[in-house]
């Protein structure tokens, strides 16, 4: 068996010794370079619902359990008829044949997708998709800045620590000379933030290039020439900051001229898939492409193509008017629509690579939305389902239905965090999924992730995150 860098450094007991030393270990050059390729040959996929998706008509109760009245609670709190949200039984998508059951285990409730979601139940019944219920946070915020801050940071509860989860983790694992990640957006994603590395952020790679000055391009290859040799005196100097600017400014340099060709070698290759996506004609199918393409350079062993993380945003869940129940025209079915058939062609497109099982997509949105509708919409809510789909993901229910009972519901009207042991509502906090992403997708030690990514909180354990579970079985 092949001695992988994990299992020397678990051998060696530099694991072991990170939980004693603590962070400063994780410092050391050698050491971060060998966790640099823990991820191996995977990729993570960060996909984020902006503003505030409806998860109780995500993921809704069919029938009343076992042990709560949870569809009756559902229908109390959402009407039926003109305006109503209520989502009929008989519309809800159930367990497909073979597939993991959809049920809450704690209350024994059957569950359903919203009927949008066809193209994710499919792949649900393949066994390649996780719900995540009830996920939150102690002490919620109704503000969609702050709770996408908290989200993008992994911290709510006021611990100080540089950039985003994701970007924490980039910078304990790779370098200036590295682009570890690509951002389908215009600005830098938030999980993304820190200052160790490169990060992407484009539109499209077509149109991907340095800054050259359009009006005066005669001259291009002298000012191409001027840099890269400005790149290489700075990589050269003895000052770590102008090293590290050097490095990073040359590694922008070649992945802006090896990055464009990719759109071209895409649709060259994968001319099928690349029509699909534009049969969806939605702006996440493009940006699912997009990294489609990122993605199919690294197969191909495009030279300065190395990206194995990348961000991505379906906007338009603040659904305060006009939500629909499953009307074909209503903004939620039209969202999860966008959404469940753009993954389930990106997972065919991976799949079809070869790559299906090493791609793994996590899809999260800053807050649900109130558990009674107003007019014709939803408020802002607190906890809601996370997805995570890819081939090598455990299909299936995970954690708790939140209590949606109008008696259990805060001064809010939305569903209370809770972390006590034995409440069948037991709240799944969203630093548990991503530290599950973090030891079990990405291969960081637990150790690592406490210290320098996701710190606990301190409090009374049963209304904050003190137990921390790094094992909820998805991946």
């Amino acid at each position: 068996m092949a001695l992988t860098r994990r299992r020397f450094l678990s051998r060696s007991g530099l694991l072991a010794a990170g939980s004693v030393l603590g962070p400063s270990l994780f410092a050391h050059p050698l050491v971060r370079r060998a966790f640099a390729e823990t991820i191996g040959d995977r990729y993570f996929i960060s996909l984020f619902l902006d503003g505030g998706n409806d998860g109780l008509n995500t993921v809704t109760p069919i029938t009343n359990g076992s042990s709560a009245t949870l569809r009756t609670a559902y229908e109390a709190a959402r009407r039926a008829g003109g305006g109503g949200l209520r989502l009929a039984a008989g519309e809800l998508l159930g367990t497909p044949s073979g597939a993991p059951t959809l049920e809450d285990a704690s209350s024994g409730t059957p569950l359903g997708l919203h009927p949008g979601l066809s193209g994710l139940h499919r792949l649900y019944g393949q066994g390649k998709v996780a719900v995540i219920q009830g996920c939150g946070y102690p002490d919620y915020s109704l503000s969609h800045e702050e709770s996408r801050e908290i989200w993008e940071s992994g911290l709510p509860g006021g611990t100080t620590l540089p950039g985003g989860w994701l970007g924490r983790y980039l910078a304990a694992n790779y370098g200036g000379s590295d682009i570890p990640a690509v951002n389908i957006r215009s600005s830098l994603a938030g999980e993304f933030r820190q200052s160790a590395t490169s990060v992407l952020t484009i539109d499209n790679v077509r149109d991907f290039g340095f800054p050259y000055d359009p009006a005066f391009s005669s001259d291009r290859d002298e000012k191409r020439a001027a840099f890269f040799a400005l790149a290489e005196d700075a990589v050269a100097s003895p000052q770590s900051l102008l090293a590290h600017v050097g490095t990073s400014a040359r590694a922008t340099l070649l992945s802006s001229e090896s990055y464009p060709a990719l759109h071209d070698l895409y649709e060259a290759d994968r001319a099928t898939f690349d029509a699909a996506y534009d049969g969806l004609g939605t702006s996440l199918a493009g940006d699912l492409r997009e990294m489609a393409k990122v993605i199919y350079g690294v197969v191909t062993g495009q030279p300065n193509v190395n990206a194995r993380f990348f961000q991505a945003v379906n906007g338009g869940y603040d659904t305060h008017s006009d939500q629909g129940a499953t009307q074909a025209d209503g903004q939620h079915t039209r969202l999860h629509r966008e959404v469940g058939d753009a993954i389930e062609l990106f997972y065919q497109d991976c799949e079809d690579m070869g790559v299906a099982d090493k791609v793994c997509v996590l899809v999260w949105s800053e807050f649900s939305r109130r558990i009674g509708q107003n007019d014709n919409g939803t408020d802002h809510g607190s906890q809601g389902p996370a997805l995570v789909i890819g081939g090598a993901v455990n299909g299936g229910i995970y954690g708790n239905h939140p209590d949606i009972r109008d008696a259990s519901l805060n001064d809010d009207g939305n569903t209370r965090y809770s972390q006590a042991g034995g409440d069948p509502f037991r709240s799944t906090d969203f630093r548990d999924v991503y530290g599950t992403i973090l030891t079990k997708w990405l291969n960081m030690p637990d150790a690592q992730v406490l210290s320098s990514i996701l710190p606990v909180d301190g409090g009374d354990p049963n209304h904050c995150w003190t137990t921390p579970n790094f094992d909820l079985g998805f991946v």
